[in-house]
């Protein structure tokens, strides 16, 4: 078993950043559509979706957290010990990292609204 000491860890924490920024340019370019606005797609999600019990839009937090929250699930899943997954844990731990990141973009956002 690896022993994971300070350099590693800050070595594993560089490439991590280093790949999470490359999925979510990727991805920007797939779902956001734009470089000036890259939380579209939550907005426009948002907005294609209403609550039925509170007839409103359900807002780019709640697209956010779903979207979200899946992984959250596979990697519960993971950890309970369901290693055959479609896609490898380490994605799905980047995946969750990239959506925290837009979260707290959204949250800039909003405070920049206010």
């Amino acid at each position: 078993m690896r022993q994971i000491n300070s350099d590693y860890m800050t070595a594993l924490f560089a490439q991590m950043i280093k790949e999470e920024n490359l999925v979510r340019s990727k991805a920007q370019k797939e779902y956001a559509r734009e470089d000036n606005n890259v939380l579209a797609n939550f907005d426009r999600i948002g907005k294609m979706l209403k609550c039925q019990s509170c007839k409103k839009e359900i807002g780019p937090y709640i697209v956010l957290m779903t979207f979200f929250l899946k992984h959250i699930d596979g990697i519960l899943s993971f950890v309970e010990g369901n290693e055959q997954q479609r896609e490898p844990i380490e994605g799905r731990i980047k995946d969750a990292r990239v959506y925290l990141m837009l979260l707290r973009a959204m949250i800039e956002r909003e405070k920049e609204r206010e």
